[in-house]
């Protein structure tokens, strides 16, 4: 949340583009909608820019932070070559501890257990903390059509919730909203002051709202950010507390865990807490970093260990990088695209630069033009903790995308001829100065009509009379 300006006149909150069936999402559509509401999209870019600098003062303040970088890279690459070695070991641990170990192929199948788990000790509430992965699989959806209740307990998201809007960050959820957005909302749902848009008596509206709620809860849930091969546990990381909430009150704890999730040995985790927090936050490590091992006294546990096309990612010489992901966002507070347009523009459960590289893998013809909504610039690839060359995954996207027909006609002719262009220096050489003096002398609505994308929002800057090239031929007296 943001109390910017919080006295001044409310714009319309933007929505974004989450489209269910299988039309392509248009990512600029939707960008066009949120950068229209100005407050927001400054607030936007604002917060996130500050977390992309904390993340940098943090880092510098971290001699071997380029080290622990490599060595987180290095374990996951490590782990990801023998994935089925440690999943097995990490079953066999985790059974030893006294916990309900399950596997799911695909989201219908982890929702399906879930549903089983919960039908079996007839509950019909559900508490859960932050969980990109239940995000994926869709399962708040899924619980509401069998009957259950499920309650966000992670201030965000239950923002979100409330809201009925998905998550726009996977640190942050709700960051895209301003403190007056958030005070409507509580308004509607919990009969708070409308007009009051201070931050800490909306926090303290949400936790007297749902604190009751959590504590009649039949069940509670937790995603996770490592799952450890060697002693069976997990680990949540929270600034909230809530996923110990989730955890230990409820009689029954079911644990979300994507199979990417898992790390061979304790000491490696002490590499990734150091640089989780410090990246997404720029604080030196979460408030809770809990371990969970096995069941309370007198409670149960469930693990679901979950592929939903991991596995098939993994097999990919060129995308199995993502999958080291630690889901940090620093990515996401770096890239300029992202900080403008906001997280739902991208109409998926993952946006950003680490959404364009994973968003595909799940359904290529409906996130086909998400991979164009980058510039390519590398920033994310720099502060990405576990070293993914997110630039280039995003490059090898638009390739492959091609490669399938699934470009839009228009794209493809334009991409085409510029190929052919800037593939011959010499065509390249004689077509720019012909170029420029064309558009010096273009009548306005030429250069800026709605064919021209470039234009939207910004000037074309003046049209040099001498190209580089030309210069340096008449400078340095010879040719390049």
């Amino acid at each position: 949340m943001d109390n910017t300006d919080k006295e001044a006149v409310v714009e319309p909150q933007p929505r974004g583009a989450i489209i269910k069936g299988n039309a392509p999402v248009d990512q600029s559509e939707a960008a066009d909608r949120f950068i229209a509401a100005k407050r927001h999209e400054k607030s936007h870019d604002k917060r996130l820019w500050e977390l992309r600098q904390r993340r940098d003062r943090a880092m510098h303040a971290v001699e071997e932070w380029e080290e622990l970088r490599h060595l987180a890279s290095t374990i996951k690459e490590h782990t990801l070559s023998h994935l089925d070695e440690y999943l097995l070991q990490f079953e066999k641990q985790a059974l030893a501890n006294g916990v309900h170990v399950h596997w799911a192929k695909d989201a219908e199948e982890h929702n399906r257990i879930v549903l089983e788990i919960l039908n079996q000790h007839e509950a019909k509430s559900l508490i859960k903390s932050k969980s990109m992965l239940t995000e994926e699989c869709g399962l708040r959806a899924f619980m509401k059509k069998a009957g259950i209740e499920v309650i966000e307990t992670d201030l965000g998201e239950r923002i979100q919730q409330l809201d009925n809007e998905d998550p726009s960050h996977v640190v942050v959820p709700a960051v895209h909203k301003l403190c007056e957005d958030v005070a409507e909302v509580f308004h509607k749902n919990f009969g708070s002051d409308a007009h009051n848009a201070d931050a800490h008596y909306l926090a303290e509206c949400q936790r007297e709202a749902t604190r009751p709620l959590i504590l009649s809860a039949d069940a509670g849930m937790t995603g996770c950010n490592y799952a450890i091969a060697e002693t069976g546990s997990f680990v949540v990381c929270t600034n909230e507390g809530n996923a110990d909430l989730s955890a230990n009150l409820p009689p029954l704890h079911i644990a979300s865990i994507g199979i990417e999730k898992v790390i061979p040995r304790f000491d490696d985790l002490a590499v990734f807490v150091r640089l989780l927090s410090r990246s997404a936050l720029g604080t030196p490590i979460t408030q809770y970093t809990s371990h969970f091992k096995g069941p309370r006294k007198g409670g149960e546990m469930h693990i679901i260990l979950v592929d939903n096309g991991r596995s098939e990612r993994l097999k990919s010489e060129i995308f199995w990088p993502s999958l080291k992901c630690i889901r940090c966002g620093a990515c996401m507070n770096t890239c300029p695209v992202f900080r403008r347009s906001g997280g739902l523009s991208y109409g998926a459960t993952y946006a950003g630069p680490i959404g364009l590289i994973i968003d595909p893998s799940f359904n290529l013809h409906k996130y086909r033009l998400l991979p164009f909504s980058s510039t390519l610039n590398g920033s994310c690839a720099n502060v990405c903790p576990v070293k993914i060359n997110i630039h280039e995954q995003i490059a090898a996207w638009r390739k492959v995308i091609s490669e399938h027909h699934e470009m839009p006609f228009v794209k493809k002719a334009m991409m085409k001829s510029a190929g052919l262009l800037l593939s011959s220096p010499k065509l390249y050489r004689k077509a720019l100065p012909i170029t420029n003096s064309v558009l010096r002398h273009l009548p306005h609505f030429a250069v800026y009509n709605p064919l021209n994308t470039w234009t939207t929002g910004r000037d074309m800057p003046q049209v040099e009379r001498q190209t580089f090239y030309q210069w340096y031929q008449e400078n340095r007296g010879e040719k390049a």
